[in-house]
C-alpha cells in the first residue's frame, strides 16, 4: 500500500504518512496544524477539510499569507 506524500512549507519539507489520514481535517490534526492557518492543495487543486484523501494523492500544506497594498 502506498503512503500519502505531504509537502509542507515553512520550513519546506516532505513527509510520508501511512496509514493515510482522511479526510483533510484528520491530516491537519495528525500534523498538529491549525486548519485556519493553512491552505491544502491535493493533486494541484485547493480542497476543503472534508475532502477524502487517498494513498496516491500528493498533498501540499501551505501557510496562509496575508498582506495588502498601501
Amino acid at each position: 500500500m502506498a503512503a500519502l506524500k505531504v509537502l509542507l512549507g515553512n520550513p519546506r519539507r516532505e513527509v510520508s504518512l501511512d496509514p493515510v489520514p482522511s479526510p483533510v481535517g484528520a491530516l491537519l490534526g495528525a500534523l498538529d496544524t491549525v486548519p485556519d492557518a493553512v491552505l491544502v492543495i491535493r493533486n494541484g487543486e485547493l480542497v476543503t477539510r472534508d475532502t477524502q484523501l487517498h494513498p496516491d494523492d500528493v498533498v501540499e500544506v501551505r501557510p496562509v499569507m496575508s498582506g495588502g497594498s498601501e
